[in-house]
């Protein structure tokens, strides 16, 4: 009931078809909040609608979308229609391509940055503006630990991945007053299809520790009232593989808001 109180009655599922999106579905379900799934393509949707509904009895629609056209966000809406959302969950980010920058042409770079990018600001902005005026509700920002630092086959996906850590981190600082949860899931490897085959276009094999699916929904959905950031597998006083720990960022960015509120007349 709490988990309903605080992030229902519907929640939308962006990248819902398959690995963790579709483990945030089920599990989001399980908690008694009704879904909007989104993803590209419709029948792993529909499948998964019908195995929701049949294991928890809450309400399921599907809305195939492709997050990479700029009229994603439209989309959405129209499909979300007049249902109450209390909880926005951004899980499609994955980078399919595993080249070089310059070794592919820049569509798929675009494609990539329009849907890491612009298709999860215009949806957050469109979600979180009535999550604020009924001061309850939730964002999570499904993350790459890619968003700490750049390297060779990773430049428009790291890229893409800071700007989703600074984009939470900068909405948790405005929403936390308004008892609005924001959390960025930063994840390591995990076992997901599009991950495997990546890995099968490479000729590489299956790593052993990767995390699972399950796993990441469940830890996730727990820790998104303690965000805005989440180092999978790290306790949020260490900072692991990542510059500094959760808990030093969030005191970091409660400094920056006070200099930005003293700055922009806010007191």
């Amino acid at each position: 009931m709490r988990f309903a109180e605080s992030y229902g009655p519907w929640a939308v599922v962006a990248g819902a078809s398959e690995g963790t999106g579709r483990a945030f579905a089920r599990s989001i379900a399980a908690n008694g909040v009704s879904c909007v799934l989104i993803a590209r393509r419709e029948e792993p949707l529909e499948a998964l609608a019908e195995e929701i509904r049949g294991e928890t009895r809450v309400e399921c629609v599907t809305a195939a979308v492709d997050l990479t056209r700029p009229d994603a966000c439209d989309r959405i809406v129209a499909a979300v229609g007049g249902r109450e959302v209390g909880l926005y969950v951004s899980n499609a980010g994955a980078d399919p391509n595993g080249s070089r920058f310059l070794d592919r042409d820049v569509r798929p770079w675009v494609d990539l940055v329009e849907r890491n990018v612009v298709t999860t600001l215009k949806c957050c902005h469109h979600f979180a503006q009535p999550m604020r005026e009924r001061r309850r509700g939730g964002l999570l920002l499904v993350n790459s630990g890619a968003c700490y630092g750049g390297g060779s086959f990773m430049a428009a996906y790291s890229a893409s991945k800071a700007f989703e850590l600074c984009f939470a981190e900068s909405l948790w600082a405005e929403l936390h007053g308004h008892g609005v949860h924001v959390l960025t899931l930063v994840l390591g490897k995990t076992d997901t299809p599009a991950h495997r085959t990546l890995l099968a276009a490479k000729g590489m094999p299956v790593p052993s520790n990767m995390a699972s699916p399950i796993e990441v929904a469940e830890i996730g959905l727990t820790q998104l009232p303690h965000g805005p950031v989440y180092n999978w597998g790290q306790r949020n006083d260490v900072a692991g593989y990542a510059p500094n720990s959760p808990d030093a960022r969030r005191e970091r960015i409660l400094m920056v808001d006070r200099y930005s509120r003293s700055t922009f007349g806010e007191g």
